[in-house]
């Protein structure tokens, strides 16, 4: 059964498998109680909810989450947010980059 996402579970485990930090920022994971910003939270990369692909579906903190919100990654990389984390093209995990490059 999928999550409340509607994100398959063996497409949940995938995802998790691979994104152990942030897709955006690199940070390592922390639990609520250490800080709610540095927690783990589902990402649509290309904000839209009916696409649930491995190329889609990413973790990313909830502080990088929060500040994306729905801009398209392109225009999200130039916001002063990024720029004051030294999030850029560069730096981001692949299946971000692989966003960018399909015009995301």
């Amino acid at each position: 059964m999928a999550n409340k996402w509607n994100i398959p579970p063996w497409l949940e485990a995938k995802v998790r498998e691979r994104d152990v930090v942030c897709v955006y920022c690199g940070n390592v994971f922390t639990q609520p109680e250490v800080s709610m910003k540095s927690q783990s939270s589902w990402e649509h990369i290309i904000n839209d909810a009916t696409i649930v692909t491995e190329d889609n579906i990413a973790l990313c903190c909830r502080g990088c989450n929060a500040s994306k919100g729905q801009k398209r990654v392109s225009v999200w990389l130039s916001s002063p947010y990024c720029k004051k984390r030294d999030i850029s093209p560069e730096t981001v995990a692949p299946v971000v980059k692989r966003a960018i490059l399909n015009g995301q």
